[in-house]
């Protein structure tokens, strides 16, 4: 009998964080047969090139994944996606169960506290808004769809730090706008704190070494860090690592 050719795989990674893209150029490296896609929410205008091939934009929901699922005879979905993407990965999970496709999900763990943190732990962004003492100077270290929850606090200054610029302006009243991607090591973000002599940080425990450059800093400068943990936070996904 002649031998059969097995159809070459197919790996969907939903991404949009530092490790996703690693993981794509791992897989394209090690699986050269396979065909490799990597899909982006496509909340940052120019993103870091990709090995394999991209797409860009949601899916509709887990019907509308499942759809893309079954259309590319996709045979491996792998979520890596920010800790905070509680909608896609839900979407994930259902997707994956409808189409029978496997799921391996790749969360990253959760920054632990380090001896000389000063961490004021809070379950919600608006929870994180209160916390915020008055005539603080905030280096607010979130995804844009969350910033206009700040916009209450008038009392407050905000340092925003966004890699593209805002289509509208932000709702802030007393902000400043910081473009660009967080710095990779604490001098770089020690050097963003001072400068803008920044009080608080307020951030979502989001894991990884992408953006944990900015905990270092607020360690070593002794800085308090208002931390939005996972638990119970819903949140769309964020490319854009503050």
């Amino acid at each position: 009998m002649p031998n059969r050719t097995e159809a070459p795989e197919t790996i969907l990674i939903l991404g949009g964080t530092r490790e996703a893209a690693q993981l794509a150029k791992e897989l394209v490296a090690t699986h050269p047969d396979a065909r490799i896609i990597t899909s982006l929410a496509g909340r940052t205008k120019e993103p870091a090139p990709l090995a394999g091939e991209v797409r860009t934009g949601g899916f509709g929901g887990a019907d509308g994944l499942s759809r893309y699922l079954v259309e590319n005879a996709v045979t491996r979905l792998i979520d890596a996606t920010h800790p905070f993407a509680r909608q896609i990965s839900a979407n994930a999970v259902e997707a994956a169960s409808i189409v029978g496709v496997p799921l391996e999900i790749r969360t990253r763990k959760p920054w632990a506290r380090q001896p000389g943190d000063i961490w004021i732990g809070v379950e919600t962004l608006e929870q994180a808004r209160d916390a915020i003492p008055p005539r603080a100077r905030v280096l607010l270290a979130l995804g844009s769809q969350h910033i206009g929850l700040f916009a209450s606090r008038d009392d407050v200054h905000f340092v925003v730090r966004m890699i593209d610029p805002p289509a509208t302006p932000l709702d802030l009243p007393d902000h400043a706008l910081v473009l660009g991607r967080p710095g990779d090591t604490a001098a770089v973000e020690t050097m963003l704190l001072i400068a803008h002599a920044i009080t608080h940080i307020v951030c979502r425990n989001s894991g990884g070494t992408a953006a944990y450059a900015k905990i270092e800093a607020a360690r070593d400068l002794g800085l308090p860090v208002i931390m939005v943990g996972r638990q119970t936070v819903a949140a769309e996904r964020d490319e854009g690592l503050s």
